[in-house]
């Protein structure tokens, strides 16, 4: 299969994204631009797989950079925010978030390297974290409040949810290989 699918090239423009959501992030007067363009690539995060899927075009390379682009925008997106809004509550979400998709995704890697990939697969609940994530730093991304409704306020109580889901995820995705952490005896 080519390498250059509709699917993969979705996932590249979402990796290229991220150095212009950077740049836009510290124009002025670019919420809404840079609030668009995450929600972009959350959707197309959503859409390559769907399309990769339903064309049956699902490849190792896409299965590979699919969730490195999505990490490394919600990454990004959250040390811009954290770097430009610094709170005690924020740093220990972004703290939690961060250091789950590291786990997580070492995890994952170590689980393949025993042939136990399946064992951690993607939960229900990592998901619904992940919905809770990406609208909560759209939501942060925005900033703007409309009419009296404070978006910052909504999306800082989604990313502290959002951190909170991720901790059960994390626990999830533990529990799930434990069995294989404890069988292999090298600790």
């Amino acid at each position: 299969m080519p390498i250059y699918t509709i699917p993969n090239v979705i996932t590249i423009l979402r990796l290229i994204a991220i150095p212009a959501l950077v740049v836009i992030f510290y124009l002025p007067d670019t919420r809404e631009i840079c609030a668009a363009l995450f929600i972009f690539a959350a959707i197309t995060d959503w859409l390559d797989g769907y399309l990769a899927r339903k064309w049956q075009q699902t490849s190792s390379f896409g299965a590979f950079l699919d969730p490195v682009a999505d990490k490394l925008i919600v990454v990004v997106s959250l040390i811009l925010l954290l770097q430009s809004y610094p709170s005690t509550l924020m740093a220990i979400s972004v703290m939690i978030i961060v250091g789950r998709e590291i786990l997580v995704s070492a995890l994952r890697e170590w689980m393949a390297g025993i042939g136990m990939r399946d064992t951690v697969a993607v939960s229900k609940l990592g998901k619904f974290k992940t919905t809770f994530q990406m609208v909560a730093i759209s939501l942060l991304l925005y900033r703007n409040s409309v009419g009296s409704i404070s978006v910052w306020d909504i999306g800082l109580m989604l990313l502290y949810i959002a951190a909170i889901l991720t901790l059960g995820s994390m626990l999830i995705y533990l529990n799930a290989a434990w069995t294989a952490l404890v069988r292999t005896g090298d600790y």
